[in-house]
């Protein structure tokens, strides 16, 4: 039974792999959107008030943060696209494992994710940025980068099963800026109003960049964080992944 879900899982991640080579502005988009975000900030808005050390030390590891918020309204579109076009439908009448399709699609943002932060950490070394570390610290920190990836990828999953329509994705998208820009990605929370610091605190994508700070050696970075990268994301995975496989389920009947 394993192997048939994971077999139909590879089937569905490469029919997401195969939309990649027919529509490449998509993809180039997504992975060129947080570059532009690095460059603005370390070279146009600048920053670093409350900061000690290098802000551009700060500045990469909260954004490489951020950016795992970013680019979910390509996946929740793209569930809700073929839920309105009865795509969903037509696997249904297939000899499917239940949920590949939605596994199929969390492996295909996966890889691209992956991709993306290769990117932005060749791009952050370009301008002078320095992880400093061993190399088990830094692929830790990767490692908490695609966790808290993929537990926010569920919560889209989830969010786009609820929606049902693609122009609903829009509504939800406009959630993700504010939880993506309420974090200490940008900024620390000691140049907040206290009330809001703490807000910002609590927010699982600060304590991501927090322990991934730690992990590189950046300014920012906190010893004991790392548990909490791991718990927060893990906690979100356990609610909303059986969420979204019950709501997919449901629609299936």
């Amino acid at each position: 039974m394993t192997t048939y879900a994971l077999t139909d899982s590879w089937t569905m991640t490469r029919r997401e792999l195969a939309h990649w080579a027919r529509q490449p502005g998509r993809l180039v988009v997504g992975l060129v959107f947080p570059v532009m975000l690095l460059l603005m900030f370390a070279y146009l808005i600048g920053g670093g008030r409350g900061v000690s050390g290098e802000y551009r030390d700060y500045l990469v590891p909260g954004m490489l943060a951020l950016t795992m918020a970013f680019g979910l309204e390509g996946t929740m579109l793209a569930v809700t696209q073929d839920l309105d076009k009865g795509v969903i439908d037509r696997f249904r009448s297939l000899p499917m494992a239940n949920g590949s399709v939605l596994v199929g699609r969390s492996a295909a943002d996966m890889l691209q994710s992956a991709l993306g932060l290769t990117i932005l950490i060749g791009v952050g070394h370009t301008l002078g940025w320095r992880a400093h570390g061993s190399a088990a610290a830094f692929l830790g920190a990767v490692g908490l980068l695609l966790l808290l990836r993929f537990a926010m990828l569920w919560i889209g999953i989830h969010l786009a099963l609820v929606a049902g329509k693609p122009e609903m994705v829009q509504a939800v998208q406009i959630l993700v800026w504010p939880v993506g820009f309420l974090s200490n990605a940008l900024a620390t929370p000691k140049s907040m109003p206290d009330w809001l610091g703490t807000v910002v605190e609590w927010n699982p994508m600060s304590q991501t960049a927090t322990a991934v700070r730690d992990l590189l050696g950046g300014p920012g970075g906190e010893p004991g964080h790392v548990w909490a990268a791991v718990v927060w994301p893990l906690g979100l995975l356990a609610v909303f992944f059986p969420l979204a496989v019950r709501k997919f389920a449901h629609m299936s009947r």
